[in-house]
Order: C-alpha cells, then sequence, then structure tokens
C-alpha cells in the first residue's frame, strides 16, 4: 500500500480506506466496482430524475434503443424541447441509470446500446495502427484545396475499411467532411484492390456531382488502384500522412459508432448491401454534438436527394 501510495501521491492511510471500504470477499480490488460502490453511498434521499419523470425516462429509453449516445441524448433534447425545462437531463445521469443500482431508473438491459455495449463501465483504450505503404503516384493531403479543409462547403469525404477478425473480410466507409453523412461500401468478395477499387466507384457515382469534390484516405494498399476510381468518379483522391490518423478525424470517430453493428470478431462478409444501406440510414439520423445535435441527413438531405 506505501508502495501504491507513493506512485500515486497518496496517503498511505488513504488507499488503506478505499480497499478497506470497497474490497471483495477475497480480497481483491476492482476500480469499475468500487466506482459503483461509492455512488451507492453518495445517494441522495432525492429520487432520481428518470424515476419520476415518465416522459423523459420514455424518450430517453427511446433514443437509447435508436442507439444514440447519452451525450447526443440530452443535445436532442434540447433541439427538440427548446421551451420544456423538465426534459433536460445531464448524460451522466443517464449513465448512472445504467450503470448504478441505487440510480437503476432505467431498464439495464438498455446498456448493450451504448457504443461500448458493456455491463461495466471501463476506462478507454487506444487500438494500435495499421501499417501504411507508398503507393503509386499518389497525392499527399498537403495538396488537398483549402476548401476541405474548413468544412465549410459539403462534398469533401473521408474513407477507410473496417476489418473482421483474422482479417477475413471488410465494409468500406465513407464520411462527408461537413456533415458527418455517411455511406458503406459493400465488399462481398473481400478487400483486395481489384475488389475495393469498383466497388468504391459504384458507390460514389450515386452521388450528384456537386457532393463529388475530394476523397482522403490511408496509404492502404487496398487503394492500390485509386486512379481508375478518380478516373470514374470524377473525383480527387487525397493520402493521409503515415501515423497521422487526426488528418481523418472524421471517419475515425464514426468508425466507433458502427462498431454496434459490426462488432470486432464477427464475419462482416454476411451483411448484405441492403444491411449496410439501413445501418448508414440509421447512423444518418443520429444526432451529432459537432453540428449541435442536428443530424446528418438533415444537413445534407436536400443534396443527396436531388
Amino acid at each position: 500500500m506505501r508502495s501504491i501510495a507513493g506512485r500515486l501521491g497518496r496517503s498511505p492511510s488513504t488507499i488503506s480506506r478505499e480497499l478497506a471500504r470497497n474490497d471483495d470477499l477475497r480480497g481483491g480490488y476492482r476500480a469499475s466496482s468500487a466506482h459503483a460502490l461509492a455512488y451507492e453511498r453518495a445517494s441522495r434521499p432525492k429520487p432520481a430524475k428518470l424515476a419520476t419523470n415518465l416522459v423523459l425516462r420514455a424518450k430517453v429509453e427511446q433514443d437509447l434503443q435508436r442507439k444514440y449516445s447519452p451525450e447526443q441524448i440530452t443535445g436532442r433534447l434540447l433541439v427538440e424541447f427548446p421551451d420544456d425545462p423538465e426534459m433536460r437531463v445531464s448524460p451522466e445521469t443517464i449513465y448512472q441509470s445504467l450503470y448504478v443500482q441505487s440510480r437503476g431508473a432505467l431498464r439495464r438491459e438498455l446498456a448493450v446500446c451504448l457504443r461500448t455495449g458493456r455491463a461495466l463501465r471501463q476506462p478507454n483504450r487506444q487500438g494500435g495502427q495499421r501499417k501504411n505503404r507508398v503507393l503509386p503516384d499518389m497525392v499527399n493531403i498537403a495538396e488537398r484545396p483549402a476548401v476541405a479543409e474548413d468544412r465549410r462547403v459539403p462534398g469533401h469525404w473521408e474513407g477507410d475499411l473496417i476489418i473482421a477478425k483474422r482479417n477475413a473480410s471488410a465494409i468500406g466507409t465513407l464520411v462527408e467532411r461537413t456533415t458527418g453523412y455517411t455511406m458503406l461500401v459493400h465488399l462481398p468478395s473481400g478487400y483486395k484492390p481489384e475488389q475495393v477499387a469498383p466497388a468504391l466507384a459504384e458507390k460514389i457515382k450515386t452521388l450528384p456531382e456537386a457532393l463529388r469534390g475530394s476523397l482522403t484516405w490511408d496509404q492502404g494498399v487496398e487503394m492500390r488502384d485509386w486512379k481508375q476510381v478518380a478516373v470514374a468518379t470524377d473525383i480527387e483522391i487525397f493520402f493521409r500522412d503515415p501515423h497521422s490518423p487526426w488528418q481523418r478525424g472524421t471517419n475515425k470517430n464514426t468508425n466507433g459508432p458502427l462498431r454496434q453493428y459490426f462488432p470486432k470478431g464477427t464475419d462482416l462478409s454476411a451483411h448484405s448491401a441492403a444491411d449496410l444501406d439501413w445501418v448508414a440510414q440509421e447512423l444518418n439520423d443520429r444526432p451529432r454534438k459537432r453540428l449541435a445535435f442536428k443530424k446528418p441527413i438533415e444537413l445534407i438531405g436536400d443534396l443527396v436527394l436531388r
């Protein structure tokens, strides 16, 4: 305990009291369980808001089932009920109602609707990055026009692949930088360059020409035939620098929610093109914080439907 206290900059007695309060019957200590016990001990006599406001609780549960995050639910309530102070709830209140027994106004099974799908809250962990490769005659992101960088004009996209277990199958993702509008590319036969290029071109050609400004991708070998895509769709294609995932941040932030529908370790080739279109439609109907909790389909819908 003294060693732990020294590393954390705390008194040994603080560590001792924490272990005495929160260790399990076998003398072990689990941070997530201790966190839940602390909330239970600190609970107030005042009933939880989601336990007393049945209309608000029903709305939160409905949005959780639509796979909105607690933050998206909170922001969307401001958009849909701007003049009703009773229709307000913080993201932390929603998390506590799902994870803390004394605050369990929401149905516990709704926790699987969250992005992680975990029964207990856990700290975020960053995954490794794929190895980048140099592609022939690729155009670096530094040459991408400024209009794509400032996000003022729709039509500039970021692309990537989400990969299945053992690299056996994949799905292509396209995310529009200004609105966050998402399209998914069906790759039923695999994701070799000769399979990705035609599938990607066909998906991009479903867009009106006004939305074919540029596409930014990793230096992945699947984009070896990028010139064929550029010629077939009349779209400019750029490649981000190695080890610089923030240069495609919009796409990276979208791949996380997509894992709610396509969990790691599953066979992605089992999903049909219609399945992918349905997932994209549901994702585009989610409110986004950076869009002031508007939905991508609300912002880009008129342009896509022309």
